[in-house]
């Protein structure tokens, strides 16, 4: 049976900051490495045949290390802006408390926990859901159904969305997911793709 393991990437300077991050290339903390560091430990013995991550510099980071440290070399890696974060449009770079003193309490939480209520000039996680459900049908399934087994590094809202469509969530459920940075999620498959197991590797305190 196939595995599907996902991983979202470790901290970014804006998480750190507690800025709307979006599709702005930050770069990991050095915290952030360790929790890449840390996802890779648990990852050894985790079978990878395939790597996908998006184009952002935090993902891709995250890939290198981790898989650096599970021993997973030489495998085919794959970019894609359609595994990009959610794109936070006007609210990117902006302070989350501040954006709230802004724009009120309410306003933003609607923006950040709501399926299908964009920020300004930005997407909502259903927007995000369109992108990353089409590329995982077209370019890992195809590899899943051939017992590839498949990694992704991508970012909180973009895996959101792709849990949702795995484990065949409604909107109500999946705003009620979250996903912690640098801990590796693996999925075991049945032949159709249906879910059979769903473990949560998460790393030991260092």
């Amino acid at each position: 049976m196939p595995r599907l393991t996902l991983i979202r990437h470790g901290e970014s300077q804006w998480n750190l900051e507690n800025r709307f991050t979006g599709w702005v290339d930050v770069d990991l903390t050095p915290k952030g490495e360790r929790e890449a560091a840390a996802a890779g430990h648990v990852l050894r013995g985790v079978p990878v045949d395939v790597l996908f991550t998006s184009v952002l510099k935090r993902a891709m980071r995250t890939a290198e290390i981790a898989c650096g440290e599970a021993g997973i070399h030489d495998i085919p890696v794959h970019r894609d802006a359609a595994l990009n974060e959610r794109h936070y449009g006007d609210l990117q770079g902006l302070n989350k408390a501040e954006t709230a003193a802004s724009y009120g309490d309410e306003q933003v939480h609607v923006w950040r926990r709501s399926y299908d209520v964009p920020p300004p000039n930005g997407e909502s996680l259903k927007d995000t859901q369109a992108r990353v459900a089409p590329y995982y049908q077209s370019q890992i399934v195809p590899l899943l159904r051939a017992d590839q087994n498949v990694l992704v590094v991508a970012h909180g809202n973009s895996l959101r969305s792709l849990v949702m469509f795995v484990e065949h969530l409604s909107p109500e459920e999946i705003l009620k997911i979250e996903i912690a940075t640098g801990v590796p999620i693996t999925y075991e498959l049945d032949k159709d793709l249906n879910v059979v197991s769903k473990t949560i590797l998460t790393p030991t305190a260092s």
